[in-house]
């Protein structure tokens, strides 16, 4: 348009001639149009356009090689300095989807979007492309193709009105982020996407705080990503680390739904708020580990992600619920109370696995005190009263007594009596109990051959002490255990195994009485 297009040796000269009227001809009909709409626009910058274009003319063109790029196709004017384009004047954009509107055929009406009256959308194209589980070839977020669907007779996307240019708009939006590997994460079955109403560092790294980071990721974002968690955690997050806290984000789940998506869950607010309950979430679910840098070349996350904690209700990835994703986020995000299926399919796994894992007592401590405002600790608790935290505790006492006293022994009590135990207490304690003495015996044999008669009493003494005092705390075994207390007694019980293994001493402090069976890998 602004020039020739670069001679073509296979054609004749009458046909470039021919090709050198015609581009004359439609940079004048280009110019003309520019020129009359002047006055609609109130723009300078419009205005320096069309004084451009009034001196202009496509022989000028090759004078200026960086022209030969653009002259047998489209392009923008900007003005320099200004970093926005010409044509995103808030007066051009309004009177450029005004013509749009005019310009398509098809039924009208107001746009769900927009407000305005406007053409509408019967199909929403492009397709959405990039959400795990549905076609690749594309899936459609509004469609309806049955007559049950069809409202007073309005079928596919009349039914829900959207003009062509929203729906143009947000397809392409769409698609653009879900091309983006750093602006996408998965929450269970439902593929997220992440922004915010201005370019902030929150976009590159809210997805990996989220969903993690991989091991085959980029060592420097995974470490940035830990350190910026880190800072939310301690509440010393500054406005560089992931942008102004009054900045608007938005925050999409997409689940596949055959040809079609279903919207999992929608939330916007603002960036400090959403800090806010993040650091919130991470301090309910902050507990002592089991792995740390002392024992394990592998430690235990110290801020699980989202993932990380779904992962945990699920044998498998593709078991986890699909609704708890979205119930997660809206925790996560919101601050509000955490679903109830996240804690009874947790509740689950632990007595289908028979272990209580640093993640999964993670979960029951943020569920309980978020729910249920109970003052869990993070770490051993010895005052604690809770009748399911202190038969927790007692369980842990004679499962590690038992495997004192048989160090070879391939299943425990836990493999045996951890469902019972934990939910019908009476029908099991007394016979856990009566199993103890000969236990304790057998133990103080084996700690003598390795620590000595002398220290292997005080051990057993020690013991007999620490299981004591736990049975003078409780009045009764109870005959059943409710949600809540089973909870209790999954940290009680991870609680004291913990306090049986603690983290390698620093130079310098005395050995922990208990023996260490660190992790050696």
């Amino acid at each position: 348009m602004l020039g020739f297009k670069p001679e073509d040796p296979k054609k004749s000269e009458a046909e470039r001639e021919k090709e050198k009227v015609r581009t004359i001809a439609s940079f004048e009909a280009f110019r003309k149009r520019h020129l009359d709409l002047e006055a609609l626009f109130d723009s300078r910058d419009f205005s320096a356009v069309c004084s451009f274009l009034k001196t202009w003319t496509p022989e000028r063109s090759s004078d200026h090689p960086q022209l030969q790029g653009i002259t047998s196709g489209f392009g923008v004017f900007q003005i320099s300095g200004n970093p926005r384009y010409v044509h995103q004047a808030p007066s051009i954009s309004r009177w450029w989807a005004e013509q749009s509107s005019i310009d398509r055929e098809g039924e009208k009406g107001f746009c769900l979007v927009t407000g305005r009256s406007a053409a509408l959308a019967q199909l929403h194209d492009p397709a959405i492309k990039g959400v795990a589980g549905a076609q690749s070839s594309g899936a459609k977020l509004v469609s309806f193709n049955l007559n049950a669907f069809a409202s007073l007779g309005k079928e596919q996307g009349l039914n829900s009105p959207v003009s062509e240019t929203a729906a143009f708009a947000y397809c392409n939006a769409l698609n653009w982020l879900l091309a983006r590997k750093e602006r996408r994460f998965r929450v269970g079955d439902a593929t997220t996407v992440f922004w915010t109403a201005e370019a902030t560092p929150a976009e590159a790294l809210f997805p990996w705080m989220m969903s993690g980071t991989p091991e085959a990721e980029d060592i420097g974002t995974k470490q940035r990503v830990e350190r910026i968690l880190g800072k939310i955690a301690r509440g010393t997050l500054g406005n560089d680390d992931l942008g102004d806290a009054k900045v608007p984000y938005y925050i999409l789940g997409l689940s596949p739904n055959a040809s079609r998506l279903s919207v999992r869950f929608w939330h916007t607010g603002q960036l400090g708020e959403l800090i806010d309950n993040l650091r919130l979430h991470l301090a309910q679910l902050e507990l002592v580990r089991q792995w740390d840098e002392t024992n394990s070349k592998n430690p235990e996350p110290v801020h699980p992600s989202s993932y990380q904690i779904l992962r945990q209700t699920a044998r498998e990835a593709d078991g986890i619920p699909p609704l708890l994703g979205g119930g997660l986020m809206r925790s996560i995000l919101l601050g509000s109370d955490y679903p109830a299926s996240l804690v009874t399919t947790v509740l689950n796994r632990i007595r289908a696995e028979r272990e209580v894992s640093y993640l999964k007592a993670s979960i029951l401590k943020a569920w309980l005190i978020r729910n249920h405002h109970y003052p869990i600790t993070i770490m051993l608790d010895e005052t604690s009263t809770n009748p399911g935290y202190l038969l927790g505790r007692l369980f842990a006492v004679l499962e590690k007594t038992q495997q004192d006293a048989l160090p070879n022994i391939n299943a425990t009590i836990r493999d045996r009596f951890y469902s019972s135990a934990s939910a019908t207490p009476r029908a099991v304690f007394g016979r856990l109990l009566r199993m103890y003495p000969n236990h304790l015996g057998k133990a103080q044999s084996e700690w003598a051959s390795k620590i000595g008669s002398e220290n292997a009493l005080k051990r057993k003494n020690g013991r007999e002490i620490l299981c004591q005092n736990i049975l003078d705390c409780l009045t009764d075994f109870p005959a059943h255990l409710n949600l809540q207390n089973q909870a209790q007694f999954a940290l009680g019980y991870y609680h004291q195994r913990k306090a049986f293994y603690p983290s390698k001493p620093k130079d310098g402090e005395a050995e922990p009485i208990e023996p260490t069976d660190g992790n050696k890998s």
